[in-house]
């Protein structure tokens, strides 16, 4: 985190809020996690498939930010883990204020020759598990007319093809309309709902691009701004589109990528 990330944390904008990050164990879902802590969050779930003692670790650095943390394993995509996973936060935190549906994946495959189980996966995780979790979370928040806040983690590749990922880049646009649709309903309800779509972040899942010296020239040429992005810089959008400083956003599609939307090709004419 820089300094003038650090310099933007406001430990009270998120005072009393209670949260569940998906897909927390690692990359954008832990930095998530962190900012909503240091930002006053009360309580952070953290949802994690597998590596039970990397989301202990994370707990720890959550509780020592001052909020209570709590390690929830589930698959998003069973809907029996989801809904275990929720009555267990709504029986340790008392109701749920925010959610970050943050957990996703992604697999290679040419389009000709994706099996349908490759393709089934990936929408199950992206796609139905981001669903379930919004639908139970909405639930709780709904019941005790508090209101809350649910950020869904898209994609840049919701408007740009991605050559083997067609399965990836249609689960990403489908959350973009999900989002919209339950920012529809839900708004009369005080729930705000919007989508987060980064691009080309540093992750560890990342790193044999950051590590090959050409295709990071490559990548950086799609990007106007010249660099890439910061897990952190993703958890303090988050932050925000979380808090009352957003209170009048809602089915908004945030794009956080550098300008890699702006079609870079063109900045010296067509």
């Amino acid at each position: 985190m820089t300094e003038a990330q650090s310099d933007n944390i406001n430990p009270h904008r998120l005072r009393g809020r209670r949260a569940l990050v998906t897909g927390a164990n690692g990359g954008i879902g832990r930095s998530i996690a962190i900012r909503l802590a240091r930002e006053g969050a009360a309580a952070v779930a953290v949802n994690y498939l597998s590596r039970p003692e990397v989301a202990a670790e994370l707990v720890g650095e959550i509780e020592a930010w001052g909020a209570k943390g709590l390690a929830a394993q589930a698959d998003i995509a069973d809907e029996a883990q989801v809904d275990e996973m929720f009555k267990r936060i709504a029986e340790e935190f008392g109701g749920l204020d925010i959610l970050v549906n943050n957990a996703g994946m992604e697999t290679h495959h040419p389009f000709l020759k994706m099996p349908l189980d490759a393709w089934r996966k990936v929408l199950d995780v992206n796609l139905t598990g981001a669903f379930l979790c919004a639908q139970r979370a909405a639930r709780l928040m709904t019941e005790a007319k508090t209101g809350g806040a649910i950020v869904n983690i898209s994609s840049v590749h919701t408007v740009i093809p991605w050559g083997g990922y067609a399965h990836y880049c249609a689960s990403k646009a489908a959350l973009d309309m999900l989002t919209k649709n339950i920012a529809l309903e839900l708004a009369s309800e005080k729930v705000r709902v919007n989508s987060l779509a980064p691009g080309a972040i540093a992750t560890p899942i990342n790193e044999d691009v950051w590590g090959d010296p050409e295709g990071l020239r490559d990548l950086l040429r799609k990007i106007p701004s010249e660099r890439i992005g910061q897990t952190e810089e993703i958890a303090a959008c988050v932050a925000f589109l979380c808090s009352d400083e957003a209170s009048y956003v809602t089915g908004a599609i945030l794009f956080v990528d550098g300008g890699m939307t702006l079609y870079p090709e063109f900045r010296h004419g067509g």
